[in-house]
């Protein structure tokens, strides 16, 4: 895997130098960036398959450097917290990181989110280079919704709806089994690949997230409904077209 580039950003250099260390081991190759001002010049000139954003960051904190990345791309944002972040954690998944890690926190953990985040994102960026299917679980079709997993690609009325990777592969989970409840920690499972389920927030965001980006109320959504005290499921009227 020495192709895959990974940037970490944190202004702690022991915590700097350890992951990078952990990482290198895996053959990837590894910037580091002290500040969010320097994290941003590295993407500039680099092209990076995940990027590792601490939270308490000078000159740009993590939430500042994640909402302008999200601009202009959708590679894999983690985000490193410390447990008196609640609230700036609930930000960061609002804007479009897809994971996190609490400080202190488990190196072999942190890795292995890492590889898991890097499965999905290299899956979707081989997808352009995939002979075309007309198999028909490549496209789930849904009046008014349309999902391409093929192309990694979602259009609601006709319109393309740009959605983050970990926002694809949840509405994805969601639209592949219509009518069924799901719990959080079901959900947490099946999109992010781990037993882990720290807190609630990180589900609840990411389908909050989806809603304000799909649905023509959010705060009444007919896709992804809330059943209450269980769960979520996924409501529409196939489209046999």
């Amino acid at each position: 895997m020495d192709h895959i580039r990974l940037l970490i950003a944190d202004d702690d250099k022991e915590i700097r130098e350890l992951i990078r260390t952990y990482l290198q081991r895996e053959n990837y190759q590894v910037d580091t960036a002290a500040d969010g001002e320097e994290a941003l010049r590295l993407c500039d000139h680099h092209t990076y398959n995940l990027i590792l954003l601490d939270l308490m960051m000078p000159k740009l904190d993590g939430i500042e450097v994640c909402r302008r990345l999200r601009q202009t791309m959708n590679v894999p944002i983690m985000m490193l917290t410390a447990k008196d972040q609640e609230m700036d954690k609930v930000i960061g998944l609002s804007i479009g990181a897809d994971d996190y890690m609490t400080k202190p926190f488990s190196v072999h953990e942190l890795v292995a989110r890492i590889k898991a985040q890097l499965r999905r994102f290299m899956v979707l960026g081989s997808s352009e280079n995939r002979v075309p299917s007309e198999r028909s679980e490549e496209l789930l079709r849904y009046k008014g919704l349309i999902i391409d997993i093929r192309k990694y690609s979602v259009k609601k009325n006709g319109e393309e709806v740009a959605l983050t990777a970990k926002e694809f592969e949840l509405l994805k989970f969601f639209a592949s089994h219509p009518e069924q409840v799901f719990t959080k920690t079901q959900i947490f499972r099946q999109v992010w690949s781990s037993e882990y389920l720290e807190d609630d927030n990180t589900v609840m965001v990411h389908i909050r997230r989806l809603r304000l980006k799909i649905e023509s109320d959010p705060s009444h959504p007919s896709w992804i409904q809330t059943v209450w005290g269980i769960g979520y499921k996924f409501v529409g009227e196939k489209d046999e077209s």
